[in-house]
């Protein structure tokens, strides 16, 4: 069955559970075959019970942020930063999104934000569907 791995993080794991988390993630893909896409985001404090056992010094810095997405990707900024370093996927535009709304917090986008990133670092964008093929391509 084709699917995804995901991983929440920067609430109360430690970065050695998180790398073992990842590792879990990589071996399951050998045995399976693969997934579509790995989505990793951190942890939202709004609207969350956790957040007050969570203190400012767990929550991801930028660094962090920024070496989970060797394997991941999230936000406009960051994830149009990732793709100067040599990621090839800008993410999505979600048409239904559950886990981090019900937290609370919010993000929007819209394809013509997407593809306006994409271009503005030279690169050619390509709407793929859930099995990665190419469904459009802005020339």
């Amino acid at each position: 069955m084709s699917t995804t791995a995901t991983m929440m993080y920067g609430h109360v794991e430690t970065v050695p559970e998180r790398v073992e988390h990842m590792r879990r993630i990589r071996e399951l893909q050998d045995e399976t075959r693969g997934f579509r896409a790995f989505i990793s985001w951190t942890f939202q404090r709004d609207g969350n019970r956790l957040s007050e056992h969570v203190s400012d010094e767990q929550m991801p810095t930028s660094f962090d942020y920024l070496l989970t997405q060797a394997v991941s990707r999230q936000g406009l900024k960051i994830g149009q930063v990732a793709l100067g370093f040599g990621a090839d996927d800008m993410g999505s535009v979600m048409i239904e999104e559950n886990v981090v709304s019900a937290a609370g917090t919010t993000h929007r986008t819209s394809t013509e934000e997407l593809v306006h990133l994409i271009r503005s670092l030279g690169k050619v964008p390509v709407q793929r569907d859930t099995l990665y093929r190419d469904v459009k391509v802005w020339s």
